[in-house]
């Protein structure tokens, strides 16, 4: 299991430019089409848990602590870590399903949910009452800086919005705080300010289109 360690930034007319200036190797363009699911309730998300199904595989996003040692940082890393999201990566499909079940049992007022497992006709979906909330595609150009490990994607979403992604991913336990910092420094290279942290694709689009879900996703905190 790893675990992914992300800023997101605004794209600027510059930003290609400056990608080319500090080394940065294009990997690759591709596109692919995302579906999110949850329950009518919003078991999952409300959670800050995110189920995908992208180009034929699953994989379930789900909140990691907070990284240690962060309340003893000030300054620029620490702005460095709150600026970040980190999430565990879990990409086995009977594990997904499992933790997904979990949480939606413990949801549950009357009783237990069948377990219908099964990596054909995944029929687990309409069993735990799962259904699709979100769906877009997305044009993807992505670099690496190879010698620190991190990978930076521009991303244009089908509903208009464009966003750049700095990322780092880490087998999990190891040092978080540690891709913070590869984070913090590709950031200075990339002449990114602010404080503030850049909405990411899921945000704008349930802003847009799912306000009632968006909201309850705010009072909780997640968003």
């Amino acid at each position: 299991m790893s675990v992914e360690v992300e800023r997101k930034f605004v794209c600027s007319a510059d930003t290609l430019k400056t990608l080319e200036e500090i080394g940065a190797v294009c990997i690759g363009q591709h596109e692919f089409h995302d579906q999110y699911f949850d329950t009518p309730m919003f078991d999952l998300t409300l959670r800050d848990m995110w189920l995908r199904k992208r180009k034929g595989c699953w994989e379930l996003k789900c909140p990691t602590t907070t990284v240690s040692g962060t309340e003893e940082l000030s300054g620029e890393q620490s702005q460095a870590a709150a600026l970040c999201t980190r999430y565990k990566e879990i990409t086995n499909l009977p594990e997904i399903h499992l933790r997904v079940e979990a949480v939606i049992k413990d949801n549950c007022e009357h009783g237990e949910i069948e377990s219908a497992f099964s990596q054909e006709d995944e029929p687990w979906l309409s069993k735990l009452n799962l259904v699709c909330f979100a769906e877009f595609t997305t044009e993807r150009q992505s670099f690496t800086l190879q010698e620190q490990g991190v990978q930076i994607d521009l991303d244009k979403a089908d509903f208009g919005y464009h966003v750049g992604e700095i990322e780092v991913l880490i087998p999990e336990g190891e040092d978080v705080q540690c891709a913070v910092e590869k984070i913090r420094k590709t950031a200075q290279q990339l002449g990114l300010t602010g404080d503030q942290r850049v909405e990411g694709k899921m945000n704008v689009y349930l802003r847009q289109n799912h306000p009632e879900h968006y909201a309850k996703l705010l009072s909780a905190h997640v968003l």
